[in-house]
């Protein structure tokens, strides 16, 4: 394995195609995370195969090719648009002198620098010792057995098994650690069902503007930044619904095309706050001429963490650079009314209306008659914006007609000891 070096990232793009010539919207993805993880762009060569060479990946020619343009822009870096076997990458990387990192190492890469908080910083560096143990492979040959004869012999374990054990070593103890935070993240999720507060989640394609239609629903002012994988981290806030609804809003990280199978595996504890959701937002970017192949993709990916039963909003956000003539997608008008531009607010109110629908469920007028001395549970009423009229007789007594969800109600029957007859539902 070459060292990094430290100059800097040139790099040269690989772009291969199997089967067929490379996508433009792949390339453009390829490139936008080679910039995310920090390199600078040298050179771009494509490659078409219709089957994977076993030694390279691609053939000999084109290897070839390679050299003579990393030689030319002194490229210090190659990444490859394709994942490689750990054979591929090392004969690659001998033949080519300069160091070689696949798809699913570049994505890790920049993982590793997102990573903030300490359940951040445990699941990439488990993500990256499982594909580290996959590239723990005979290729050096101070990995090889030491051979007999005196002062040859040596302790009987190679140098390769002593690193495939460390590294096995190391993902066991991460793997606990995990599974430690996720009990206490399932203590979380316990108490939230207890208290019966809905969980909205967002999820969609990475750079879709999921952080900013965040901050937009919850008055919160996460960084947003217009780059692949800029939050890595969940983050939870109170989204006020209206009408004394809340609820709790997570913004996830996001998903990307063929998202690799080690880091599905290591952010399971992250996942779950999606898969227990009760709500998704399915944050689609509305400007990208190709929203709707990301839409499939972000969508094969919630089958992949069990999530792909969990109820679903689609948002079409960035309405504010869409092209004109937005395709509704689907069935038309409902999917309409979920337009929104984060940046400028349009749309947002609506957006909330539709959550509140979804997670509070339907609505019930009824009359609530209170004496004087009751006035803590019309404060309460009055809290929950729930009031649509308010009279009262000579007597002091107060008829109120309130409009609240059946939960709304269930709570107020429990926590208040109201007469028989204080509440006379309207049909």
């Amino acid at each position: 394995m070459l060292d990094r070096p430290r100059s800097g990232e040139r790099a040269l793009l690989l772009h291969v195609g199997l089967n067929r010539p490379c996508h433009e919207d792949e390339t453009q993805e390829f490139r936008a995370l080679a910039e995310s993880a920090g390199a600078e762009i040298v050179a771009e060569v494509r490659a078409r195969r219709d089957r994977p060479d076993p030694r390279y990946f691609i053939g000999s020619g084109k290897v070839e090719e390679i050299a003579d343009r990393a030689r030319e822009a002194n490229a210090e870096l190659i990444l490859v648009s394709q994942p490689l076997r750990a054979g591929q990458e090392r004969n690659l990387e001998t033949t080519l002198k300069t160091r070689v990192l696949d798809r699913n190492g570049l994505i890790l890469d920049i993982f590793a620098q997102r990573a903030a908080t300490f359940e951040g910083k445990l699941q990439v560096e488990l993500a990256q010792h499982e594909h580290l143990a996959s590239r723990l492979v005979r290729g050096w040959t101070h990995l090889e057995r030491q051979k007999g004869g005196i002062g040859l012999r040596g302790p009987g374990e190679t140098q390769l098994e002593t690193d495939r054990r460390l590294v096995s070593r190391r993902i066991r103890h991460l793997r606990e650690r995990l599974e430690k935070v996720e009990r206490q993240r399932e203590v979380g999720r316990q108490e939230r069902t207890r208290a019966e507060v809905a969980t909205v989640a967002l999820v969609g394609y990475t750079n879709a503007g999921k952080t900013t239609l965040f901050n937009a629903l919850s008055g919160a002012n996460l960084v947003a930044r217009d780059q692949l994988f800029a939050t890595l981290d969940p983050t939870i806030r109170k989204l006020d619904l209206g009408r004394g609804e809340e609820a709790l809003l997570v913004d996830t990280v996001g998903f990307v095309r063929d998202l690799p199978h080690e880091l599905i595996a290591a952010f399971r504890a992250t996942l779950t706050e999606t898969r227990e959701a009760d709500l998704l937002l399915h944050v689609i970017d509305a400007s990208d001429p190709h929203h709707d192949d990301r839409r499939r993709q972000v969508e094969t990916v919630l089958e992949d963490i069990g999530a792909a039963e969990v109820p679903c909003l689609r948002v079409y956000n960035k309405l504010d650079k869409a092209f004109n003539g937005l395709a509704a997608d689907g069935n038309g008008s409902e999917y309409t009314k979920l337009c929104v531009s984060a940046t400028t607010g349009a749309g947002v109110l609506a957006l909330r209306d539709a959550i509140r629908a979804r997670v509070a469920g339907a609505r019930q007028v009824a009359e609530v008659t209170l004496g004087p001395e009751q006035s803590r549970l019309r404060a309460k009423l009055f809290g929950w914006h729930a009031v649509r009229s308010e009279t009262v007789n000579a007597q002091g007594v107060l008829t109120l007609e309130v409009e609240l969800t059946a939960r709304r109600w269930q709570e107020l029957r429990s926590t208040f000891d109201l007469p028989r007859g204080a509440i006379r539902e309207k049909v």
